[in-house]
């Protein structure tokens, strides 16, 4: 039942068609983003806006790697990319202020945020989850094995779809925050518009392969059930 099937391509093919294309403008404009500049660098942009919002005990750390950066809430810091941490670039400033957009959600109890932390394991596990059920279900010739690896599976696609208004909300504050700071100007923040929006299309091509993907399963096991019952 559960073998390779050129349907699963074929239906997770826009999820991966939208994928390539955000891949593309996130490299694209993160580029073009890095040649224009910024009044501040990607961690004084965040420390201020961090500072503004009262929020003086969330740290601002370096790490390593490119579009590594992100806001740890279990610790209250950002960690933002060399690249990002160092420069005073419309890109730099503008994922630094995403991050921070993340650190002010929190502070302020944010409800898809508090949503989506609770739904982390969902995330973490399912896929697992759902692959032992489907073997497990397989083997065992049991139905209902397949219907809770479903379930399992589901975790994930919830997990994505409460994501998804988390990082449109935090893009949209950085947006907002560096122009009213007067951290861009006006070709900054187009710039800065530019890469947060094309970062925001990587989310929405992620959620729709798990959705298809769990649409996918749920037709062949549904499907089967049918067929055996008739």
């Amino acid at each position: 039942m559960f073998y390779f099937d050129p349907l699963l391509m074929l239906a997770t093919a826009p999820a991966v068609l939208l994928m390539m294309y955000a891949q593309f403008r996130i490299r694209s404009t993160y580029a073009s983003g890095m040649q224009i500049d910024a009044r501040l660098t990607g961690a004084a942009a965040a420390r201020h806006i961090l500072d503004r919002a009262g929020l003086h005990d969330v740290g601002i750390e370096e790490t390593y790697g490119q579009l590594s950066d992100h806001y740890d809430p279990s610790h209250r810091v950002l960690r933002l990319s060399s690249e990002v941490y160092h420069t005073r670039t419309a890109t730099a400033v503008g994922i630094a202020a995403h991050e921070a957009g993340h650190a002010i959600q929190h502070a302020t109890g944010y409800l898809p945020l508090i949503v989506r932390n609770a739904a982390v394991p969902a995330a973490q596990y399912g896929p697992m989850l759902f692959m032992g059920m489907m073997l497990l279900g397989m083997l065992m010739s049991n139905p209902q094995l397949l219907i809770i690896g479903l379930v399992c599976y589901g975790g994930l696609v919830f997990f994505q779809l409460v994501n998804l208004p988390v990082e449109f909300d935090a893009s949209n504050r950085a947006k907002v925050l560096l122009v009213d700071y007067g951290i861009v100007d006006g070709e900054g923040s187009l710039a800065v518009r530019r890469v947060l929006n094309a970062a925001g299309w990587t989310y929405v091509a992620a959620t729709l392969e798990s959705l298809l993907t769990l649409l996918y399963y749920a037709y062949r096991i549904l499907g089967s059930q049918r067929r055996d019952d008739d």
